[in-house]
């Protein structure tokens, strides 16, 4: 084995121990050799990409406590793309000391694509006075890993006189589920609990329905299945509903209480999410992914994708391509 498959093999014992720390934000740096160890990496960047998607899920959050924002890099940069200041997250992210990050370009610490994207952006940025906005970049990382956020950029000045700077900050999301459980059952022996969006009770006016602790965890049941096994083809809600224990209207009506969809626009959404990676990350034909995402129909399943994401199946997989991620 030559030296440069010995350090893939590292690579993804490293990534393996990330993952079996938690940490799910990582990937590992794409080569472009077609063989079996980079059928590993492109597996265990999707298995952490699924993971940490099912942990965050943020379309689909409604309690006022399920989504913890939490800055995890924070950067301050002047007016010539050098950082000035930096949080300590951001060292623990790209496995740097503060030192060694601090006094260097913003854009030293971004990959190769990211780089362009940044330096296009920047443009934009020291043309106009006044300008915020979010952009994709990809973070490197010692051990050829990769993290991919999206980064948030706003302009400001310390005093009239001074030169602007620029605030570089990427939020995580993190879900508390035991928190979230315990002070969900609290709130409903209390008989306090409340609608998420609108703090509306689950008392429901027309129907005068309450939904019991034992009806919410059925519900959340109900969720956790269909987002672990979107392309499943599910039987009718009434089956449904009586598989878990309940009824059709309790569950079409708790469903849409917590989490604000219906039950049916929901599997939808996890069945396009779980073809929108099967597209980044595998070369499989768009009518196997379709039919393994749970539609029935190729042209179905490309409608529905240009709907929910603005770009076709093709359109993403040839942006793909073209950044050599594939």
């Amino acid at each position: 084995m030559g030296e440069f498959d010995k350090q893939r093999v590292r690579n993804i014992h490293n990534m393996i121990l990330e993952m079996a720390l938690g940490n799910f934000h990582y990937q590992i740096e794409r080569s472009s050799k077609d063989d079996d160890l980079e059928s590993i990496i492109v597996g265990l960047n999707m298995l952490a990409e699924e993971i940490e998607a099912n942990m965050v899920h943020q379309g689909f959050a409604n309690a006022n406590t399920t989504i913890m924002d939490i800055i995890k890099m924070s950067f301050i940069v002047d007016e010539n793309g050098v950082v000035e200041m930096v949080n300590g997250q951001a060292g623990k992210m790209l496995s740097l000391p503060m030192d060694n990050i601090v006094g260097k370009l913003f854009e030293d610490f971004l990959t190769d694509d990211s780089k362009t994207i940044w330096n296009s952006k920047w443009k934009s940025i020291t043309r106009k006075p006044k300008l915020e906005g979010s952009v994709h970049l990809i973070f490197k990382r010692k051990n050829n890993f990769e993290v991919p956020k999206v980064v948030h950029f706003t302009t400001f000045r310390h005093r009239a006189n001074e030169s602007r700077k620029l605030l570089i900050t990427v939020v995580q999301h993190s879900y508390y589920q035991k928190k979230l459980k315990s002070e969900l059952k609290k709130k409903v022996i209390n008989g306090k609990y409340q609608r998420v969006l609108n703090d509306t009770s689950l008392l429901s006016k027309k129907n005068k329905m309450v939904l019991t602790y034992g009806d919410i965890q059925k519900i959340r049941a109900a969720h956790n299945i269909i987002f672990n096994n979107p392309q499943t083809d599910f039987p009718s809600q009434k089956d449904f509903a009586l598989q878990l224990g309940t009824n059709e209207f309790k569950l079409k009506y708790g469903f849409k209480e917590l989490y604000g969809t219906t039950i049916h626009k929901f599997i939808i959404q996890e069945r396009l999410r779980k073809a929108q990676v099967m597209i980044q990350y595998t070369d499989l034909p768009f009518k196997t992914i379709a039919h393994k995402s749970g539609f029935k129909s190729q042209s179905h399943f490309s409608r529905l994708f240009k709907e929910r994401f603005g770009y076709t199946p093709k359109d993403l997989r040839n942006d793909t391509i073209s950044r050599g991620k594939l």
